[in-house]
């Protein structure tokens, strides 16, 4: 990872991810989580106060030694035991079937091969492990998406290849997963170029 990407992307991340007002989102995407679970895109583990008590461990992806630096007082402060296990949610060091659940905030509108980071998660959950999500993406109005493609390479360009209009429900159902929930909206007061938000729970086979 270059200058930029682990030592700078980390802090904007934060800053962009760690709002209190996405505190209840945070919190509505980790309830139900149960037994071991595997974060992809830990960041500074700003999810960690709302792990529910049915967590039984973490194994928390996150390439950015920053990243993980930032996460340490919530590290430290956790009730459930939580490790560093990953660097590159594209290929988890992980063998099949190991985890009950799985969890990623706004994490898959970054990584450069997602097709192979969900089939990572799908490997290493157990059959009927449940991936609880929420990311930014393809709003569903096609002015907004009008708007989100023309943005799309600057986006990416400033914000470590983020991309602003990637198909969340279409990229998970093409991975193999059945989705049980979902719920997409515009979170507020962001633009909703940058604002539409999926939030659901999907299945493993």
């Amino acid at each position: 990872m270059g200058f930029y990407e682990d030592r700078m992307l980390p802090r904007f991340v934060d800053l962009a991810c760690g709002s209190s007002m996405l505190d209840s989102v945070r919190e509505r995407t980790c309830a139900g989580l149960s037994g071991r679970v595997v974060e992809i895109g830990f960041g500074s583990g700003r999810n960690v106060p709302f792990y529910p008590a049915s967590v039984t461990a973490v194994s928390a992806v996150e390439p950015a030694d920053l990243g993980w630096g930032m996460a340490a007082s919530r590290v430290a402060a956790s009730a459930v035991s939580i490790e560093r296990a990953g660097l590159d949610g594209q290929s988890l060091p992980f063998e099949d079937s190991m985890f009950d659940s799985a969890l990623s905030t706004w994490t898959l509108c970054t990584i450069p091969d997602v097709m192979a980071a969900l089939a990572e998660v799908r490997r290493v959950l157990v059959p009927g492990g449940a991936l609880h999500f929420v990311e930014h993406g393809l709003a569903p109005d096609a002015k907004v998406q009008k708007w989100q493609h023309r943005f799309n390479p600057l986006q990416q360009a400033v914000a470590g290849g983020c991309h602003l209009n990637r198909d969340i429900r279409g990229l998970i159902e093409a991975a193999g997963f059945e989705i049980r929930d979902i719920e997409r909206f515009y979170e507020k007061p962001v633009p909703k170029t940058w604002g539409a938000m999926s939030l659901g729970v999907a299945i493993a086979p």
